[in-house]
């Protein structure tokens, strides 16, 4: 018997801040290296050059810089981003005239996905400021867009955008969050769903019984198919969130388009080599800990 919606919305509200966590224990030190090099490309040749600089000169604890501002993103992201998600795909039900509880297509999900992003992207906007800005904080230091010796605390860069900006500071950069999370998640929802599909087809059974790792390795695809469609939006986006320490920064068709005239297309490209790395860890950690997590409290909540 499926459970009450509210306790559904519950389950799938908790499921999701369970993934969340999961990912980004597994991934921060990656996306650390990935917001350095897409705010500044021209300071590191390389991946490893970043990775290993960065390791060097702070430690480890420079590459889970930004950790606790990733954690509250990440669990208000997904957990918004799963319980839209559910109620989406009834909302699709609706308008498609479909039975309540009817299984959807892959393109139906993914359309679910696309539509509770919207509503993901209002969570994590101020996070995401808070998280970006931390990680590249000893760059702009070093180039001398900020003045040396200030705290690298989350609480000093909260104080910081309130004193600044006022509240609204926060969401500078919310156009191009969702301009990236969008059509990103039409493809990550899309994705998984698909990639379980064909692992399915294939082993003769359901979705639900394809095991472990095949569930794992869906995760990583979707994850991988987002950052191919999406990364030189979030390029953009780390950008204005950065550079806003510095004042008043442009908006993203003029952040975009002074990428490309002042240092080409590349440069929107920089960092995706710690993405695609981090990706299958952390998005398989995510979906192996939001599916196990909503089987185990869907089974509780059935008794």
């Amino acid at each position: 018997m499926a459970p009450h919606p509210i306790i559904q919305a519950i389950i799938d509200f908790s499921a999701g801040a369970i993934g969340g966590t999961a990912c980004v224990l597994s991934g921060q030190p990656f996306d650390t290296t990935k917001v350095k090099m897409q705010t500044f490309p021209t300071m590191y040749r390389g991946f490893i050059h970043c990775f290993t600089s960065t390791f060097r000169q702070v430690g480890l604890s420079g590459l889970y810089k930004g950790a606790t501002p990733a954690l509250i993103a990440n669990i208000s992201e997904n957990a918004v981003l799963f319980l839209s998600y559910g109620l989406c795909q009834d909302a699709i039900r609706f308008v498609s005239r479909m039975d309540k509880g009817a299984q959807l297509s892959d393109i139906q999900k993914a359309s679910a996905g696309s539509l509770a992003s919207i509503f993901s992207s209002i969570a994590i906007c101020p996070t995401e400021l808070v998280k970006c800005r931390l990680q590249a904080m000893h760059e702009m230091e070093a180039t001398g867009k900020i003045a040396s010796g200030q705290r690298r605390t989350v609480w000093s860069v909260v104080k910081t955008v309130l004193k600044t900006n006022g509240p609204l500071g926060f969401y500078q950069g919310l156009t191009s969050t969702m301009a990236r999370e969008i059509p990103g998640y039409f493809c990550f929802f899309g994705a998984y769903e698909l990639c379980r599909s064909k692992f399915a087809q294939h082993m003769g059974t359901d979705k639900d019984g394809i095991g472990y790792l095949p569930l794992m390795f869906s995760g990583g695809f979707g994850g991988a198919c987002l950052w191919l469609m999406i990364y030189p939006i979030d390029c953009v986006k780390s950008r204005i969130q950065v550079y806003s320490l510095t004042g008043r920064q442009e908006g993203f068709m003029k952040t975009f388009m002074g990428i490309i005239r002042t240092e080409g297309i590349t440069a929107l490209y920089s960092g995706l080599t710690p993405t695609m790395i981090r990706t299958f860890p952390a998005n398989g950690a995510l979906f192996l800990a939001y599916e196990l997590s909503r089987k185990f409290m869907m089974e509780k909540a059935g008794k």
